[in-house]
């Protein structure tokens, strides 16, 4: 994966990155920016970027200038958050609590990136967080929680692990599909009901982002839905994993 950036339209671009794991296997990372309403531009997720992808950047910011935040969507997404800093140093930096102790050289807002405050100061998003497993798991190695953001002037899903699609095929001869992320079950918060309220939760995002035509996943791919095809892969997925989420 090389970095790529993609316009998706109605001020939404979003970044591809790479992220390779002991410094061998590239499984990709993201970054979206996106143009407000005001005319400045925030950015979902921390990014180191490079050569053609960092100059257009520059080049839509204003040489960075025009970026007022960037907001850190993932907990465990904390690896380029110092050097997106350096590069907008004038930008406000969100995020969870585990950035503020994982990254304590960047000057972090005091509103945390979940917060309702962020949401209200983001009206050209649409925001939810996972729920019936953990937002920030005790154990370093489960990532399925996140805070999701939708943008619906283009369409677009900016979702980091929470959902994922699954790996390309040869040929695409079946809809495209979503699959959870594989640490899901063990993310469950120790209630008796936590599979059914991840489930129920997935379910109602399914319904209610059902427009979502661009999905921009973290360590996939970037897919493009048709009408409706996004409403039904989730609703797909769901229906495979609840019967197991439930009975954990």
């Amino acid at each position: 994966m090389s970095d790529k950036i993609h316009d998706l339209g109605a001020g939404f671009w979003n970044i591809r990155g790479s992220f390779r794991i002991g410094g061998v296997l590239n499984i990709g990372t993201q970054c979206s920016l996106i143009q407000l309403e005001s005319g400045r531009f925030i950015f979902l997720d921390s990014y180191a970027l490079t050569g053609d992808v960092r100059d257009e950047v520059m080049a839509l910011t204003n040489n960075g200038q025009t970026v007022e935040a960037v907001l850190n969507v993932h907990p465990f997404h904390t690896i380029h958050c110092e050097e997106m800093a350096k590069d907008f140093p004038q930008a406000t930096f969100y995020g969870s609590s585990r950035h503020h102790k994982k990254v304590p050289k960047v000057q972090w807002a005091d509103d945390l990136v979940e917060s309702e405050a962020v949401a209200q100061r983001y009206p050209e998003l649409n925001f939810s967080i996972s729920k019936g497993i953990y937002y920030i798991s005790p154990n370093e190695m489960i990532h399925a929680g996140s805070l999701l953001a939708y943008h619906p002037a283009s369409k677009s899903l900016h979702v980091d692990d929470t959902f994922m699609s699954p790996p390309m095929k040869l040929l695409e001869v079946v809809l495209p599909e979503l699959i959870l992320h594989p640490t899901t079950k063990k993310a469950l918060i120790d209630e008796p009901d936590a599979g059914k309220q991840y489930c129920d939760w997935a379910t109602n995002l399914a319904h209610e982002w059902r427009d979502v035509r661009n999905f921009c996943a973290a360590h996939s791919y970037l897919v493009n839905f048709r009408e409706g095809e996004f409403e039904k892969a989730l609703l797909k997925a769901i229906a495979k994993a609840r019967p197991k989420l439930e009975s954990a």
